[in-house]
């Protein structure tokens, strides 16, 4: 006979689970003391929803179901974030909660909430376990739910009584399997379109960013030299520094990129999510769209593709590389034109030296400081429109941002994760005050584990996207200002060393030396926001539209 806490991390491990994030209670006790035995390491959190962002970001870079861990009650609720965040994202993760025994209790409902209605709107499968015997299963189909097409949140409720129980169950293996591959009819219906086009365009969304469909779509702009752009969360699929990169889709309509997808009459659309804010609106009748991805497209008002190409991605590009040659009526030079005025206007104020800091010179600087590998993780605000228009990623992976549920207070427990999956990399994370303040508590994590990480926060003394958007709404000013700690101080203050420029040309070096310095370093930079609505609304849809 097995301890069912032991049976339930032993298949974990069978699972490959290296580590659980999160904070335990009384009703994880028997887990937790199974886990102290057992290979799987317990990065122990300040907050259950850092816990959940971090094990969201560890099933994002290794596209293996991230695990968290919380009590009943206040902790797993404090998981519902993460679960949407993780959902939304498409980040394979498994929540495990603890609750109250089942058959007995002598609390009465004390802090009991029913956890997996909570979750169920939230995620891809929910259980409550009532029976040991029934462990291997459950965490075999969690798992197996959490990493399949698209991937996204999982949660199994463990109760205290089941914990402790006995059982003879065994550990069910994992089982092989493959994606369905795409119809070959859909394939050839693609490829003609493709081939009739005169100005193809692709697309890569986050789905496209997986490490084989990335080898497969190299493959295929390395033959057929067609120009490309991305989603945010498609941002650094393929090469961005090279000469057919169009831009980001950081806006919706009136970019620089939106030019091209306006003079494009056919757009190949590999990994696309209508989760993700749309990256253009189509409009009727002015071009051909063919949709690439696991599963059919999720038809809304501005996303209705002519040309659905369903099943295995990296297989499809394959097959499409395969049927097409370059076509000698293809005309990019409209697109040559596009990507010389985006650059122009990319580079514009990358050197600019006003301090409190614009957000262009802060990604031009970031970029500086960083390898092709290195990683940044951004929180959520204005500057990130800047990074994913900005920001030309070498890698996949390597520009963490969130365009789903967009949450605040994710970016430094991200970068956590991603310092541990990766610690060979240069890790920095990016965070507004007031998305850092929601976790900022996990500096002392950062601190505890012993990493080597850069926190760099952008302050405004305000919510700068929401207060941006109140000014482009010509609202008064109201509801948005607020106040700051000594950021130098509370860095310290956690036994991380903190840093303030007094000028814009100190940050690129102040950079270079933390990132080069054991341990964890914030520096503080001022950001000046004010150009934003005019550059992002007036300048940007005027030069881009100058275009021809």
């Amino acid at each position: 006979m097995t301890k069912a806490s032991d049976l339930f991390v032993s298949a974990l491990e069978a699972e490959g689970v290296e580590v659980i994030f999160g904070i335990p209670g009384e009703e994880n006790l028997d887990l937790l003391e199974s886990l102290r035995s057992s290979s799987i390491r317990l990065v122990l959190t300040r907050h259950e929803q850092a816990a959940g962002f971090m094990a969201a970001t560890w099933g994002r870079l290794t596209g293996k179901a991230g695990v968290c861990l919380s009590t009943l009650g206040p902790g797993a609720t404090n998981l519902v974030t993460a679960a949407a965040y993780a959902q939304l994202g498409a980040m394979p993760m498994l929540m495990i909660t603890g609750q109250k025994p089942i058959r007995t209790s002598r609390q009465a409902h004390f802090q009991i909430v029913d956890v997996v209605d909570t979750m169920r709107p939230l995620t891809k499968y929910t259980r409550q376990l009532v029976s040991a015997d029934t462990i291997p299963a459950r965490v075999r189909e969690a798992v197996r739910r959490a990493e399949e097409e698209r991937p996204g949140a999982v949660h199994l409720e463990l109760p205290q009584d089941i914990a402790g129980d006995d059982t003879d169950a065994r550990l069910i293996p994992a089982s092989a399997s493959r994606r369905p591959l795409a119809e070959h009819k859909a394939v050839e219906a693609a490829a003609r379109a493709i081939r009739q086009a005169s100005r193809p365009l692709l697309m890569l969304g986050a789905g496209a960013n997986r490490k084989t469909t990335a080898s497969m779509l190299c493959g295929f702009i390395d033959k057929l030299r067609i120009p490309f752009f991305s989603t945010q969360m498609g941002k650094g699929v393929l090469d961005e520094t090279g000469p057919l990169w169009m831009g980001n889709a950081a806006l919706s309509d009136h970019d620089f990129v939106h030019r091209a997808i306006d003079a494009a009459d056919c757009i190949i659309n590999i990994g696309h999510d209508v989760i993700e804010k749309p990256p253009f609106f189509m409009r009727e009748g002015r071009r051909t769209v063919i949709h690439v991805n696991y599963s059919g497209a999720q038809v809304d008002p501005v996303y209705f593709p002519q040309i659905e190409v369903v099943g295995d991605i990296a297989n499809a590009v394959w097959q499409l590389t395969e049927a097409l040659e370059p076509q000698p009526h293809w005309d990019f030079s409209c697109f040559d034109r596009v990507r010389e005025a985006m650059l122009a206007h990319l580079d514009d104020r990358a050197a600019d030296d006003r301090f409190p800091m614009v957000s262009q010179r802060i990604v031009a600087d970031v970029a500086a400081a960083l390898g092709p590998e290195d990683i940044v993780c951004l929180d959520n605000g204005l500057y990130k429109i800047w990074f994913a228009r900005n920001f030309r990623c070498r890698r996949p992976n390597t520009l963490l941002l969130d365009n789903a549920l967009a949450t605040m207070g994710a970016g430094l427990p991200s970068a956590i994760a991603a310092r541990i999956v990766h610690p060979d990399r240069k890790v920095v994370a990016v965070c507004g005050d007031g998305g850092f303040m929601m976790n900022s508590q996990e500096l002392e994590t950062a601190v505890r584990l012993g990493l080597d990480l850069v926190v760099l926060v952008v302050r405004d003394d305000a919510y700068g996207m929401i207060k941006w958007k109140q000014q482009h709404e010509d609202y008064p000013s109201f509801g948005m200002d607020l106040g700051n700690p000594d950021f130098v101080k509370y860095a310290e203050a956690y036994g991380a060393r903190g840093h303030r420029p007094s000028a814009a040309a100190e940050l690129l070096p102040l950079l270079r030396r933390a990132l080069e310095t054991p341990g964890v370093d914030l520096i503080d930079v001022p950001l000046d926001y004010s150009d934003d609505d005019r550059i992002l609304n007036d300048d940007i849809p005027r030069l881009s539209a100058a275009v021809r």
